[in-house]
């Protein structure tokens, strides 16, 4: 939808995001989701944007509670009830495209966009060539928490498992979760990734699973699943007598309350000198079409503010969110920030999570499952490849036909 061109302005630019807006402005209604925890943030926000822009001072925006994992399927189910503004996670940008739910992002703020937050979230924004969303954080990832007084060499796995089998402790690791998964995976260097048309469908498979790295993947996985001190699981919340365990920032205050002063992160280890990698994740914010370009440009406006270098700073102030604005990742509270230092170590390691058919995430925890029923344990590597083959014709078969 051709947008309204308009005038630079300022205070956008002040923060870092230049946003092409309409000349008369907008007074009308404007709706956002966002997670239930950004909620009065995002309000403030709000306020702050319409006092520095006088010609939307008169837009009435509502902020409701709508987190980014089921933002997808409420705007899917109805995209004309749907918010003008949503957040969500890269992974629902296929679907959403597909259904016709997304503006394509202005291309001036398109270009600012990819200059001034990092590769991993541009490119979880773009599909095909086209940039269909405001990058807001690149925090989703995973790393190592862990109790130093238990752990004393984070960098090894055997070292680790060592530590706390001696200590009577848990390593967690959610083997049966097509997410963590792909840390032994992707670490081993095999590939699993699909390319989706412009139009959101998934048009091919690049799969590398079926080969000797996957065998030693695989190997590797089945080898933690015998350690007395492995228990599959990600959260604190089911974590009982933890040592160690695989999770991400959103968990970084249970972790500080479960280790207290023996808390300390840091990335993935090692297994068998091969470094563990997997998944980057990010959270972005979403335009709806719009027929009325006014609106449309209100929209694009308050996008690109809410996901400015100060925003995104007084995001990660108020709310704990890893910053995509390469800016604001160097400042000094974010990198006094010991997951989020974690998970910046780690993320040199991972792919973006790019868009995956829903039932590779229920063909991955099966074979999870299989790992932790110990299926396999008697398999050697001709019986461990036909697992391989098995499961990568199976994803194949996930392509839009």
């Amino acid at each position: 939808m051709k947008k309204v061109l308009a005038m630079l302005l300022c205070a956008a630019m002040l923060l870092g995001m230049v946003s092409l807006a309409s000349a008369e402005g907008y007074s009308g209604d404007l709706k956002i989701w966002v997670a239930e925890a950004a909620v009065d943030f995002t309000k403030e926000q709000v306020e702050a944007f319409k006092a520095a822009h006088p010609e939307y001072a008169g837009m009435n925006v509502t902020v409701e509670a709508v987190g980014e994992g089921d933002a997808a399927s409420k705007v899917i189910t109805d995209v004309t009830a749907a918010a003008d503004l949503f957040g969500f996670a890269q992974d629902q940008l296929a679907r959403l495209v597909t259904a016709g739910a997304l503006e394509e992002v202005e291309p001036g703020n398109a270009e600012i966009v990819k200059a001034e937050n990092d590769a991993g979230s541009v490119g979880a924004v773009t599909l095909g060539e086209k940039m269909y969303a405001y990058p807001l954080t690149s925090d989703n990832g995973y790393f190592l928490y862990y109790d130093k007084s238990v752990v004393t060499d984070p960098s090894d796995l055997d070292a680790i498992l060592a530590d706390c089998e001696k200590a009577g402790k848990s390593f967690y690791f959610e083997m049966n979760s097509g997410w963590y998964q792909t840390a032994f995976f992707f670490g081993a260097g095999c590939q699993l990734t699909f390319e989706t048309d412009n139009d959101g469908n998934l048009v091919k498979m690049n799969s590398t699973y079926a080969s000797e790295e996957g065998v030693k993947a695989l190997k590797a996985m089945i080898k933690l699943s015998k350690s007395p001190a492995f228990m599959n699981g990600s959260s604190f919340s089911t974590a009982t007598n933890p040592g160690a365990i695989v999770d991400g920032t959103w968990d970084s205050t249970a972790a500080k309350e479960a280790f207290g002063d023996n808390y300390a992160a840091a990335k993935l280890p090692t297994v068998d000198g091969w470094q563990l990698g997997g998944f980057g994740g990010f959270k972005m914010l979403g335009v709806k079409p719009q027929e009325d370009e006014a609106k449309l440009g209100a929209c694009d406006a308050l996008a690109a503010y809410l996901s400015s270098e100060e925003v995104q700073l007084a995001r990660y102030n108020a709310l704990g969110w890893g910053p995509s604005n390469m800016k604001a990742q160097k400042s000094d509270a974010v990198q006094a920030d010991v997951a989020l230092a974690a998970l910046a170590d780690q993320l040199q390691y991972t792919i973006p999570q790019g868009q995956y058919p829903g039932e590779y995430w229920s063909l991955a925890t099966g074979l999870g499952d299989d790992i932790i029923a110990k299926k396999y344990d008697n398999l050697d590597d001709a019986g461990l490849m036909d697992v391989l083959k098995t499961f990568e014709t199976t994803c194949e078969g996930y392509l839009t036909k």
